[in-house]
């Protein structure tokens, strides 16, 4: 193991503080280290590889420097700010790792005593301040095996229960018994996948049972294989339930299976004190959170299953904070639910544990057809010239000057534009290195006044640093685009042009191919991830990845599936459209009286259509999706699908009641889908088709027909969600028969002529 990795698990002390103090750069902190080393002397050390062991403990790494002439070893840190108001626990834990260092280095060249320094190093006044402490090789060879003592005890647990848990998922079986039509197909592709360690792309109707199909041949696989973890990510919350549910399923089946099981969630909404800020001078949650980590991490080991509710009752008895008792047991888990955020994020917690500690791990993703959007904005920045002007008004006078300095630079790079939306080939240069120097005063700022790092200037600070870390990125698969504020000056006050400044990703594709190769394996799963080319293009898969289209367990007979040849929801006929969408819904309905969904492009046309609807059929019962929906708002919107109740739910495709929801049975008989979904054509739409064209060839199938046919099917795929359901899918627009459109159908579709 890592001398870091060591220390950080046994000697951190204290309190949790996560008081903002901007640290520097990796290219900073590494320069840093240069330039102080080239101040030593001819014979100094520099990186030299040391290892030692105890017990069944061996711990490598590299000593910063060593000075064999004065016998000292240095330490090297880099900052930024006062020295003085690093955290204790930073403190305590560099010592340790010095410590350790200076053991290794004893036992290697059989030295009694050694001059021990940590080497603090501004980065900002680029001065030097040392701490040394002299300590004799008996001593440090004490500290070295308190400290292997202490993690071979949980070493041996991490053994005994990695035995435990190989055997017992050797000899799992599938919880229930036999398989539905599809889902052995399904199994056994990932488990092959599992295997010869690659990616797969598996195409499984819903009511399969995708998840268990998925996650079973995964833990099957983890003994044979090696694995460390199993990463199930999705990307909205009933996801994580559907596998959280699934490995408490597995569990009753074989309960004793010891299998620890994480679910992650995001900091907001796992912490107890919103108000107060995270150190221990305010958070009784963050005071001595280090000193009572080893008991709550110990006594989680009893508990099978850490998902949120359990965390947080684990936390409260310990006196610790949820969130990051969770981020610790990450590490020690089995298999980790969380979002997709948590893997391929710039910044993703799970991939650089990946990294760090070399795990093999293989990676679920679930409906991954929302990976693309999700990624999209993972890899995408913007800056609002509002914000600036605003951040701008309200700044310490220590910053006014390079903020201005932006200011200036961003209206120089408005002169050339008359366009409200242009793109533009590159961030040209003077502007970012005008937003370089301004982040180097923001960070010298904070780190000075840690205090004062609250509100929207932080958050401006976060935002450029994110959009200087795309400007690193930025290539072919992204756009540089300015949009300037409308004809009535939306947004816009004095001193600022209303502009916004957005990096916007294309194609994750080749930013998303180093996780990729990360995992021993992934699996991504969704109804809809026809066609597969597309999927793989735009999530940058290996070219080795699998395809699968698993059969559907459902037969033609389920679902009738009826096209309106003569309605057009084209934006020009809309307004003509209404009488005609009317007539079929309210005809179906009286066909047969029931629960149905009813799917449009957008609040407008939906709130057009219902006003029509309530003006000739006034009697029939409709409830409304309306915008910015609560999550109560939500419940009760579905709540109204009551079993053999009869009414119509107007939402818009796309959204809250397009996927994700399970309407079973009389809940839900049929559907009205009065839009292909495709995205609205507007010049960014239409800057993406020409990116894609240029990269793929695909521009128009690419930007618009496979995204919009994914929300369709996703929202037909609500009607039938067991072998026994039967229903009606309406497609009401005359494109729904064009050859290209259809080819995108499930396989089990059978249209019915209207």
């Amino acid at each position: 193991m890592a001398v870091r990795t060591l220390c950080e698990f046994t000697a951190k002390q204290g309190d949790l503080d996560l008081r903002f103090t901007p640290s520097p750069s990796a290219l900073e902190g590494m320069a840093g280290h240069v330039l102080v080393t080239s101040r030593r002397g001819a014979a100094y050390e520099t990186e030299v590889p040391l290892q030692a062991s105890c017990g069944s403990v061996l711990a490598r790494g590299r000593a910063d420097g060593f000075d064999p002439q004065s016998r000292r070893l240095d330490e090297i840190k880099t900052f930024r700010g006062d020295l003085q108001r690093q955290p204790r626990n930073h403190r305590v834990l560099h010592w340790a790792q010095a410590k350790v260092y200076a053991h290794m280095l004893c036992a290697s060249r059989g030295l009694s005593e050694i001059e021990v320094a940590l080497v603090y190093f501004d980065i900002g006044s680029q001065k030097e301040t040392t701490f040394t402490e002299l300590h004799q090789a008996q001593d440090l060879r004490e500290f070295f095996e308190t400290l292997c003592q202490r993690y071979a005890h949980w070493a041996a647990l991490q053994a005994q229960h990695r035995a435990r848990r190989d055997a017992s998922l050797q000899a799992l079986t599938f919880p229930f018994g036999e398989f539905r039509l599809g889902q052995r197909v399904l199994a056994e592709s990932v488990y092959k996948a599992q295997t010869a360690a690659r990616c797969l792309m598996a195409q499984a109707p819903t009511g399969i049972g995708k998840t268990m199909a998925c996650m079973f041949p995964v833990l099957k696989a983890m003994p044979v294989q090696g694995l460390d973890k199993l990463y199930f990510l999705t990307a909205k919350t009933p996801g994580r339930q559907l596998a959280l549910d699934a490995v408490q399923r597995l569990q009753e089946h074989r309960p004793d299976m010891p299998l620890r099981t994480l679910e992650l969630v995001a900091r907001d909404k796992a912490c107890e004190h919103p108000d107060l800020a995270c150190h221990g001078e305010s958070c009784p949650l963050a005071k001595g959170f280090y000193d009572r980590l080893p008991q709550a991490r110990e006594a989680a080991l009893d508990l099978p299953l850490w998902d949120r509710a359990t965390l947080r009752e684990l936390a409260l008895q310990h006196h610790v904070c949820p969130y990051y008792l969770g981020q610790e047991l990450a590490r020690w888990s089995d298999v980790v639910v969380g979002d997709y955020n948590h893997f391929f994020d710039v910044t993703a917690g799970l991939h650089a544990m990946k990294v760090v500690d070399d795990l093999r791990v293989s990676v679920l993703v679930d409906e991954a057809h929302n990976l693309l959007e999700r990624a999209r904005a993972m890899y995408s920045a913007d800056l609002e010239h509002d914000g600036l002007y605003r951040v701008r008004h309200s700044a310490p006078k220590s910053l006014k000057k390079a903020l201005d300095r932006v200011h200036r630079a961003w209206n120089a790079m408005l002169a050339g534009q008359s366009a409200t939306y242009e793109v533009h080939d590159s961030v040209p240069e003077k502007f970012v290195l005008t937003l370089q120097k301004l982040n180097t005063e923001f960070t010298d700022f904070f780190a000075e006044h840690p205090a004062e790092s609250d509100g929207e200037l932080q958050a401006f600070y976060f935002k450029v640093l994110h959009f200087l870390r795309m400007v690193e990125l930025h290539g072919p698969h992204a756009l540089f685009d300015i949009t300037l504020a409308d004809s009535e000056g939306a947004a816009t006050r004095r001193g600022s042009s209303g502009s916004v400044l957005c990096l916007r990703n294309v194609v994750p594709g080749p930013l998303l191919k180093e996780r990729w190769a990360a995992a021993h394996s992934a699996t991504l799963f969704s109804a809809t991830l026809s066609p597969p080319q597309f999927v793989q293009d735009m999530l940058g898969l290996p070219e080795s990845t699998a395809w699968l289209d698993v059969p559907s367990a459902f037969a033609a007979e389920q679902l009738q599936v009826r096209v309106a040849r003569h309605i057009s929801t084209r934006w020009r006929d809309r307004a003509g459209s209404l009488d005609a969408l009317v007539a079929v819904m309210a005809g179906q309905y009286q066909e047969a009286p029931g629960n149905y969904l009813a799917f449009f492009s957008s609040f407008d046309y939906l709130q057009q259509v219902a006003e029509r609807f309530a003006a000739l059929h006034g009697d029939l019962p409709v409830w409304l999706q309306s915008r910015r929906m609560g999550e109560a708002e939500r419940d009760a919107f579905l709540a109204r699908f009551q079993p053999d109740g009869q009414g119509i739910g107007f939402a818009v495709l796309g959204g809250a009641f397009g996927e994700g929801i399970d309407l079973p049975g009389s809940r839900l008989i049929g559907a009205f889908i009065a839009t292909l979904g495709l995205p609205q054509v507007n010049p960014v739409n239409e800057q993406l088709r020409q990116r894609m064209q240029a990269m793929l060839g695909q521009g128009y199938a690419y930007t618009y027909l496979y995204p919009g046919l994914q929300k369709v099917v996703q929202a037909a795929g609500r009607v039938i969600r067991t072998p026994q359901d039967r229903g009606v899918v309406w497609l009401l627009d005359d494109r729904f028969a064009q050859a290209e459109v259809r080819a995108l159908y499930p396989a089990w579709w059978e249209l019915s002529r209207a």
